[in-house]
């Protein structure tokens, strides 16, 4: 049974696992492998991505307690991380995460929720409701990568 939780400091190194294989097996349909590895390098900082995850607290969605999610969303409605683990996408983790995401925004009175998804995650935001405000142009590391600045009005 899927189950939603709360981050805890104990998770940190499965959710860096689980964002480098979903990135780098998921998102490698939509960008090349330059792109791959400056979005997501291999190697990381321990410290700076618990203090990441800390800032951001995200949900946990686990199956059998395995990490198989997570997602978050900020006061203002910003959602910074979604991600689905590459063996479980197409089973009901990401919308079971959206779900809560979108009653979480209920409780905190958001009037809109936003993000800056990916080509990849584009179709899945669309599906919930999310519309394109702007495609955009990032950088991150050397390397240029398409985005989508999507919203949704609650």
């Amino acid at each position: 049974m899927l189950k939603i939780r709360k981050f805890q400091a104990t998770d940190t190194a499965a959710l860096r696992a689980l964002f480098v294989e979903t990135v780098h097996q998921v998102n490698s349909r939509d960008y090349n492998a330059s792109q791959i590895a400056a979005w997501v390098p291999l190697s990381y900082d321990f410290s700076a991505w618990l203090a990441r995850l800390s800032a951001i607290n995200p949900f946990i969605a686990e199956l059998d307690e395995v990490i198989v999610g997570y997602a978050d969303i900020q006061a203002d409605g910003y959602i910074d991380h979604f991600f689905c683990h590459a063996q479980y996408q197409r089973q009901g983790v990401g919308k079971a995460l959206m779900q809560k995401l979108l009653e979480t925004a209920q409780q905190q009175g958001n009037a809109r929720l936003y993000a800056h998804v990916s080509i990849t995650a584009r179709p899945f935001f669309a599906a919930f409701g999310f519309v394109e405000v702007k495609a955009q142009q990032v950088e991150i590391r050397g390397q240029l990568l398409t985005n989508f600045v999507m919203e949704k009005r609650c």
